[in-house]
């Protein structure tokens, strides 16, 4: 069995520290232990990686512009902010996340065509 590359490992400590951060966020202000509780878990969760917590930081931020529950994403991204994320490096990443939301919001050229019944999807003999 092979262990994952460099680039593998930083693409899964990304999303655990993007799903912890997530975790902590609320609805509502946190409190004073709350949130200490949470930036010593990202700290930790990072390992002093703080360009994986600038990543996580930037992408959720640009993401969350215009969506409904902005401000729970945006307060996620402030804890990766205060458990040390790479300011300089947050910028970067901002633009990256709006750049993913826009193609997300993008009609697919693969997107499927609606099939009548009785019909075969196109390749699919019959």
């Amino acid at each position: 069995m092979s262990t994952p590359s460099q680039p593998e490992r930083d693409h899964l400590l990304v999303s655990e520290i993007h799903g912890e951060a997530r975790h902590y966020a609320a609805r509502r202000e946190l409190t004073a232990d709350e949130h200490a509780a949470a930036v010593a878990a990202l700290r930790e969760l990072a390992g002093g990686r703080a360009d994986l917590l600038a990543e996580v930081a930037g992408l959720m931020e640009g993401v969350a512009e215009g969506q409904p529950n902005e401000s729970l994403i945006r307060q996620a991204a402030q804890l990766c902010r205060d458990a040390g994320a790479d300011p300089e490096l947050i910028p970067g990443w901002v633009e990256e996340g709006r750049r993913r939301q826009a193609d997300a919001g993008r009609a697919s050229f693969g997107a499927p065509r609606r099939i009548r019944p009785g019909q075969h999807p196109p390749g699919r003999g019959g």
